[in-house]
């Protein structure tokens, strides 16, 4: 049987309310155009606002999904449809930063059924699986370790990374107790043993980081996960 081959043009959704004055918005053309030279393809990428995104349709065609930061989102319920249809559809999905919190969430609710699983910066009651961080690392950088044979860990072919952030919330203790029994599972962590980055076992890309790697691209660096995303699109 012989194999399909590899797509020369790929359509990305960026789910998120574009801000031209949010750093990580300024960097991830520069990302995408960078990684497509790099992985040899023609990338096409729209914008989706959260209040535009509220059917499985909206999100049809697309070879990946990215789901941006700079969060809170205008709707919230339209990141959840978007992180959901991909991780059902085994569509290759990045979430960074507010994708990385919502990634969880939306797991929480719609895998583990808690269906009260929220955010701590938008919501004051049930589960809050994405908590204050017990320092901001707004505008910080920081060592993460990779675990072994993840998909991050083959993305950068470095078992340490240096990545910086722009947040103050990240993945609570009590959920993290819960996911070492579950299908998304930690795969990077801060010096302090803190989850920086996820994966979904059984998905052929689906990674959550809460640094923002994309903003390297405004330093002329690569994004590593960036082309690993679009290599997964391609199949």
């Amino acid at each position: 049987m012989s194999l399909l081959p590899l797509k020369e043009t790929l359509r990305v959704a960026l789910v998120g309310d574009y801000n031209s004055t949010v750093i990580a918005h300024q960097a991830i053309p520069l990302a995408l155009d960078n990684a497509a030279e790099y992985v040899g393809v023609t990338v096409d990428y729209d914008w989706l606002p959260t209040p535009e995104v509220t059917s499985p349709e909206d999100l049809v065609g697309y070879d990946a999904i990215w789901c941006v930061p700079a969060s809170p989102y205008q709707n919230e319920d339209g990141a959840f449809l978007a992180i959901r249809y991909a991780r059902e559809n085994q569509i290759p999905f990045l979430g960074t930063c507010g994708g990385f919190q919502h990634a969880i969430i939306e797991y929480a609710r719609n895998v583990l059924d808690w269906d009260d699983a929220g955010h701590a910066e938008t919501n004051r009651e049930g589960r809050l699986v994405i908590g204050p961080l017990s320092c901001s690392l707004v505008d910080k950088s920081d060592a993460i370790e990779l675990k072994p044979g993840s998909l991050i860990a083959e993305a950068y072919g470095w078992s340490q990374i240096e990545e910086g952030y722009h947040c103050n919330y990240g993945i609570a203790g009590f959920f993290a107790d819960q996911m070492k029994t579950s299908d998304l599972q930690p795969t990077g962590w801060d010096k302090q043993g803190e989850i920086r980055v996820v994966e979904l076992r059984g998905h052929p890309f689906f990674v959550g980081t809460l640094f923002q790697h994309e903003r390297n691209a405004l330093k002329d660096m690569p994004s590593p996960l960036v082309e690993a995303l679009l290599k997964a699109a391609q199949r």
